[in-house]
């Protein structure tokens, strides 16, 4: 039996968009021992899901903390084999702290480099797909998400997921929530209750929608697929939930400034499958009857 490592630290919509490669390489190690490294915000999720045999949180010490990096050395060694599915400066220098063992990814020196010079160009999930096939693993079964279930919530029906927010430090990636306030509206006409999702941070977004159940700050990602699995549809920004919520398969409709790029970051659906995706250089510019025209 041989001992696996897979390295996947990343936001959450990168996180979610290695739920097929992860499916993938289990699938091609069916008795190895895999563990993940991966950061705490989804080691509960990544220890219930069917794709590894342990999970490790990566402390992520700074490059001065000698202590630190012995004690993640230590951890790193001893793996026959390496999937860096992080593909950075920090997990290239995780190859040097591990010894340098059989690795797949973008390391210098690595055994199995991802040496495709157009590798940024391309979405993250298609790159690390031909990253894998590099390394041999030629098949990508639909990954199984039954793993993740959450608190169910009473809820009229049908309902649709609203997605307002998105990272604080960029703006630009928010649809104004004023024209979620209008699509809210024009949803109750049709009959469809709007759901606000986000954190504790981006309840103020949800008051500013009225009539809209609000569900900020109340939902882990268990909670959120549970949600998918029942809403009718999904509108949002480009923002973690958004992933989750396409990668479980309800329809969405994904908003894009000039601010992130649809052709390398789009949430993913089953199978691959694309979602809505609208984009504006400026989002103010988006109108709601253009997003209303793609819901389904």
């Amino acid at each position: 039996m041989n001992r696996i490592l897979v390295v996947r630290l990343g936001a959450l919509g990168d996180f979610i968009l290695s739920f097929g490669p992860f499916a993938a390489i289990r699938a091609h190690h069916p008795a190895d021992a895999i563990t993940l490294l991966t950061t705490a915000p989804f080691a509960a999720v990544a220890a219930r899901a069917p794709w590894f045999d342990r999970v490790l949180v990566d402390a992520r010490p700074a490059w001065w903390d000698v202590p630190g990096l012995a004690r993640l050395a230590r951890r790193l060694r001893g793996f026959d084999l390496v999937y860096d599915l992080q593909t950075s400066a920090r997990s290239n220098r995780y190859f040097r702290l591990a010894g340098r063992p059989r690795w797949s990814g973008i390391a210098p020196g690595c055994a199995l480099p991802h040496a495709n010079p157009r590798r940024d160009f391309m979405h993250t999930l298609e790159r690390q797909q031909e990253q894998l096939r590099l390394a041999g693993i030629a098949e990508f079964p639909v990954p199984d998400l039954h793993c993740l279930a959450g608190s169910g919530f009473d809820l009229p029906r049908p309902y649709a997921l609203l997605v307002p927010g998105a990272a604080a430090h960029r703006p630009a990636k928010r649809w104004p929530v004023a024209r979620f306030a209008e699509l809210a509206a024009l949803l109750h006409g049709r009959g469809i209750a709007p759901v606000v999702l986000g954190s504790g941070a981006e309840a103020p977004l949800a008051a500013a929608i009225p009539g809209a159940v609000d569900l900020t700050g109340r939902t882990a990602l268990g909670d959120i697929a549970t949600l998918a699995r029942g809403a009718a549809l999904a509108v949002g920004n480009d923002t973690g939930p958004m992933h989750l919520i396409a990668a479980i398969g309800c329809p969405c409709v994904v908003l894009f400034s000039a601010a992130s790029d649809p052709a390398l970051t789009a949430p993913r659906g089953p199978g691959g499958a694309w979602p809505v995706v609208l984009r504006e250089p400026d989002l103010a510019d988006l109108t709601v009857a253009r997003v209303a025209a793609a819901l389904p």
